[in-house]
């Protein structure tokens, strides 16, 4: 009966040390020597305004808050890495419908973004061409007190999409 206790003791040990656990900074996809990480701001292919700034400000706040690495938004040869981020589309759709005032009254905006993360070299470190997003926000019917929601549901999404983006560069998952 102690053998047995024994040997699950081990098992468990032995199966819980590769779990895939690390320390925060060990980054799976930059290399060792990597202190500096350029993001230049996005370039986009929608003609949304003001989106690609956004959402490079969430990368750059995300990466400098959850990293040792000096972040910066200039593309400068002295940079160890250069994240490139695109947006590819951004789309918003009618979710729910008010029969009383016949209009849309929540809405649904999606983004697709494609980044890659280069070495100083070129080399291809990270490449995701297929993130996609999404943020619900809803519509204010009443004209003197309307508040455009878009803005804020972008800064949602951005945060969101920042968070998802370094946790892959970071985890390697």
């Amino acid at each position: 009966m102690r053998r047995q206790i024994s040997l699950f003791a081990l098992a468990a040990t032995l199966f819980t040390s590769g779990c895939g656990y690390h320390t925060v900074g060990s980054a799976a996809h930059l290399p060792p020597g990597t202190h500096t990480l350029a993001v230049p701001v996005f370039a986009t292919r929608t003609n949304a305004y003001r989106t690609e700034t956004v959402m490079t400000t969430a990368v750059i706040r995300e990466f400098a808050t959850r990293t040792r690495l000096r972040v910066t938004p200039d593309n400068s040869a002295d940079s160890d890495a250069v994240l490139h981020g695109t947006i590819l589309t951004q789309t918003v759709a009618p979710l729910t419908y008010n029969s009383q005032t016949q209009q849309s009254s929540s809405f649904l905006v999606t983004i697709t973004v494609a980044v890659t993360l280069n070495a100083r070299d070129g080399h291809v470190l990270y490449k995701n061409d297929n993130y996609v997003f999404r943020q619900q926000y809803q519509s204010t019917t009443d004209l003197p007190t309307f508040i455009e929601e878009s803005p804020a549901a972008i800064e949602r999404l951005s945060r969101d999409f920042a968070r998802a983006l370094v946790a892959d560069v970071l985890e390697g998952l």
